[in-house]
């Protein structure tokens, strides 16, 4: 089941839509400055992180000690990379090719 049609409601698809709106890295610093604290956007970057060096291969207690992730983030990450909605998946074809929007 999808993160929206576990959450279906207006709030959520606003903010999907606001966020398929920014057009930039400067736009999206903003929002994310706005919308988040330091703590949620540190938190987010840290999983992308250890989904990355996950993705390379590394063994869980290098990621733990290169990210300051705890076991528990890592052994999450791990199973949505394998067995979640394949959104990490997409995003690290995206980081792999240096793709970015302009």
């Amino acid at each position: 089941m999808s993160l929206k049609e576990r959450l279906s409601n207006v709030d959520l698809e606003q903010l999907f839509t606001a966020i398929l709106s920014l057009k930039n890295q400067e736009e999206c610093d903003a929002f994310f400055e706005d919308i988040c604290t330091l703590s949620e956007v540190k938190a987010m970057s840290q999983r992308l992180e250890v989904a990355k060096m996950l993705n390379k291969g590394e063994n869980y207690n290098n990621i733990a000690k290169a990210t300051g992730a705890s076991s528990t983030t890592v052994s999450r990450v791990n199973r949505c990379l394998h067995y979640g909605a394949g959104g990490y998946v997409r995003v690290m074809q995206v980081i792999n090719k240096g793709v970015t929007r302009k």
